[in-house]
């Protein structure tokens, strides 16, 4: 398999599970009367997810031509039943499985997409300038998943699902007219979720006020953004040191979770942030090296699709703790506290070390 792919995907694991813990031992101290409530079950996922990497890595790829179209049923039945679980922070987003914690459906509605769309492009890519099949299939998969999203409501998983399709669709020969196109029925979609989707007014319009000028509401809406910046900001260059953020101690909400990068930046400077998003772009460029030499367009679409879910997760997830976007609610993948997005990514990982794996037999 290759090896500096895999370097890269364990450093990411290390560094996001040191800093896991740096970050969220005092919320979890005061919430969970334990310091370690929200590492212990990661370090169990990281292990589950190593282990899945391993046996992807060791699977032939082709098999997910057929697993293709159930996961995209199994992603439409979860994300159904999530809209009856009970809400957390005003969202549905999460299925409670008695024992065994949470499950997250937009993760596996990610994985679903990449499969179901890189399965049609492979065995379309010749005819992907016609409407029918360069457009029609994926407008309607992504179309009843954003509807789904919506309703929980997830902005940024709908958001990262568009994104995600839209590469593929590039990547796999979708005409460019009918990317101009698709702007177009957005625009119309956008219109016809604020008239179908009342709710979603009031929650999208908080957002962004609070985003525009966060300190016109500084215990309300603006809260989270404020306190995101004042630890960005007190990191300086080289930062204060593992271990001696304050904003951690329930001044950032969700320091475990979506702010995590800003805790880092608090921690480890200017400097320490550089190298986090050195590391992403390392895993990109990588990615990029295997997909040129997947041995066929299937397994290059998987590779682009996956890379750059994570890579397009992590600037989404680093443009909110700045400020730079409106706060969407996005984990920092391999940072952030969360099971079912840990196992899931270490999965997909192992899935682009299969194609490194059969490029590399096909080289020599």
């Amino acid at each position: 398999m290759d090896l500096p792919f895999l370097v890269l995907v364990l450093t990411l694991v290390a560094f996001g599970l040191v800093m896991l813990y740096s970050a969220s031992y005092a919320v979890a101290l005061y919430r969970r009367n334990d310091a370690f409530a929200y590492i212990r079950p990661q370090l169990l996922f990281a292990a589950v997810g190593l282990i899945a990497l391993y046996l992807a890595s060791r699977v032939d790829y082709h098999i997910y031509h057929k697993l293709a179209w159930p996961m995209l049923g199994l992603s439409l039945v979860l994300l159904v039943v999530v809209l009856f679980m009970p809400e957390y922070n005003g969202c549905k987003r999460w299925i409670v499985l008695p024992g065994l914690g949470t499950l997250q459906p937009s993760e596996i509605a990610k994985f679903s997409v990449i499969l179901t769309f890189s399965h049609i492009i492979s065995l379309n890519h010749q005819r992907m300038k016609r409407f029918s099949v360069g457009v029609l299939p994926f407008a309607a998969i992504l179309g009843v998943l954003a509807v789904l999203m919506l309703l929980e409501p997830h902005l940024s998983g709908t958001l990262l699902l568009f994104g995600i399709g839209a590469v593929l669709m590039f990547v796999g020969g979708t005409g460019m007219r009918w990317f101009a196109l698709a702007g177009g029925l957005g625009a119309a979609a956008i219109a016809g979720a604020v008239i179908l989707l009342p709710d979603l007014v009031p929650y999208a319009a908080d957002r962004l006020s609070s985003w525009i000028d966060p300190f016109s509401d500084p215990l309300g809406d603006g809260h989270q953004t404020i306190q995101s910046l004042y630890a960005i900001g007190s990191g300086g260059a080289t930062g204060l040191g593992l271990g001696n953020s304050r904003q951690k101690y329930l001044y950032v909400p969700e320091p475990q979770n979506d702010f995590i990068f800003s805790i880092l930046c608090e921690e480890l400077g200017f400097i320490g942030a550089c190298l986090v998003i050195l590391l992403f772009v390392l895993l990109l460029l990588r990615g990029a090296v295997i997909a040129l030499r997947a041995p066929d367009k299937f397994g290059a679409l998987l590779t682009v699709g996956f890379v750059v879910q994570v890579v397009m997760q992590a600037v989404l997830n680093m443009a909110v703790v700045t400020n730079t976007i409106p706060n969407t609610g996005i984990s920092l993948p391999f940072f952030s506290s969360g099971g079912t997005s840990l196992m899931m990514l270490l999965g997909e990982m192992g899935i682009v070390l299969s194609v490194s794996r059969q490029g590399l037999q096909e080289k020599y």
